[in-house]
C-alpha cells in the first residue's frame, strides 16, 4: 500500500470535502484530517496519484482559489 501525502490545505472541511470531490471524480483516493492550525484541512492522497492529483485539483479550480503546496 502506498502512504498517503499532503496535497493540499484547505480553510475548512467544506472546502476539503469539495476537493475530495474533484479527485474522486478523477478517480483519485483522498482522505482529510484535521491540522494543527485552528481551522485548516489537510488533503492527502496516495503518493503515487500525488502529480495526477495535483493536475486534477489545479484543472478543475478556480486560478483564484488558493491551494497551498507541502
Amino acid at each position: 500500500m502506498t502512504a498517503m501525502v499532503h496535497l493540499a490545505m484547505a480553510g475548512d472541511v467544506a472546502e476539503a470535502e469539495e476537493l475530495q470531490d474533484i479527485l474522486r471524480n478523477a478517480g483519485i483516493d483522498s482522505s482529510i484530517e484535521q491540522s494543527a492550525e485552528e481551522d485548516a484541512v489537510t488533503v492527502l492522497v496516495p503518493e503515487d496519484d500525488l502529480e495526477t492529483a495535483q493536475d486534477a485539483i489545479e484543472a478543475l479550480t478556480e486560478p483564484d482559489d488558493l491551494i497551498s503546496e507541502p
